[in-house]
């Protein structure tokens, strides 16, 4: 696609001003007030924004846009086609399982789905697709050709991906540490198992049902330990860890599935999670930027007394 000169001064418009001002301009809506203008099959790119950091792609259902996003600053919006009804696109937080270039559905009549970054082992991915300007998909998120030629060279294993109903866009939480020591009150033993992934993308789940934190790498549980949350968690959060110009690290919350775009709607987490010391040197340890970590008050186990909920798709 050969972008126009209007569109090319929406880009500079909408990117370069979330990338000189402070927070506030992703919160004014800016990004996705861009986003809405562009027609179906229609994208913006500029990666000179954010030349280094990691990624995040954050998938919109109710607007059918993408915002992809480096060191926590947009660098690309795209619209994107999603699952149809009866084939609806799960939403959550993802992460890529598998890439290629080139690759043919083994579910649907051997479908091209050039560019390809799978999001679950049940067939739904990323891929280069037809945009009617509607959701027309199995389930797959479909994107401009260019664009997931683009995407794919800036993305890699273990990327973050959230899939969400609403508009929203991430916000960026100081950089204090999330994790507190404190004397932990909650049932388990603590287990750490590094060897078992030695390298990949960190996620941490915390249950505040079940008052454990799980840690995967690359997909695969290296540590579990209890946790103590002060106070009530009454929705999920999520947050990615992000670096800044001067090597300083902060924690960009992202929007989930069905959650509104006030800030003020959820508790604030900084201080209220509390694990063992010998624990928390650990997970720190590992910390890069692009690791995720989520909290919820559901149950990560079957038969737990909150609802079950699969936060982060893994392998």
């Amino acid at each position: 696609m050969r972008l126009t000169s209007k569109i090319l001064s929406l880009l500079a418009a909408a990117l370069t001003q979330a990338a000189l001002s402070a927070q506030p301009s992703l919160e004014s809506g800016s990004v996705i007030q861009a986003a809405e203008r562009l027609k179906a099959g229609e994208f913006l790119w500029a990666p000179e924004v954010a030349p280094e950091g990691p990624v995040l792609l954050v998938v919109s259902l109710a607007t059918q846009r993408a915002v992809i996003y480096r060191n926590g600053l947009p660098i690309g919006i795209s619209t994107v086609s999603t699952g149809r009804p009866g084939y609806r696109t799960p939403t959550g937080v993802f992460t890529v399982l598998q890439r290629r270039v080139e690759h043919y559905s083994s579910i649907y009549d051997n479908a091209p789905m050039p560019y390809m970054q799978r999001l679950t082992w049940g067939g739904v991915a990323l891929h280069a697709g037809n945009l009617p300007g509607y959701p027309a998909s199995h389930g797959c998120i479909r994107l401009p050709h260019d664009f997931a030629r683009l995407l794919y060279g800036v993305t890699r294993l273990g990327m973050t991906v959230v899939v969400t109903n609403e508009a929203v866009v991430p916000r960026v939480a100081p950089g204090d540490a999330l994790l507190r020591t404190a004397a932990v009150d909650a049932p388990g033993r603590t287990s750490w198992h590094p060897e078992r992934s030695r390298s990949g993308p960190v996620s941490i789940v915390i249950s505040a049902s079940d008052r454990r934190l799980v840690v995967l790498r690359n997909g695969v549980v290296i540590g579990t330990a209890p946790v103590t949350v002060d106070g009530p968690v009454r929705r999920t959060s999520a947050f990615m860890l992000r670096a800044g110009p001067q090597g300083e690290r902060s924690w960009l919350r992202i929007g989930l599935p069905g959650q509104q775009s006030d800030p003020q709607a959820a508790p604030e987490l900084r201080g209220r999670v509390h694990v063992a010391e010998d624990f928390r040197r650990s997970v720190e340890a590992i910390l890069e930027p692009g690791a995720t970590v989520v909290v919820t008050e559901d149950s990560l186990r079957g038969g737990g007394t909150g609802r079950q909920m699969t936060v982060v798709e893994g392998g």
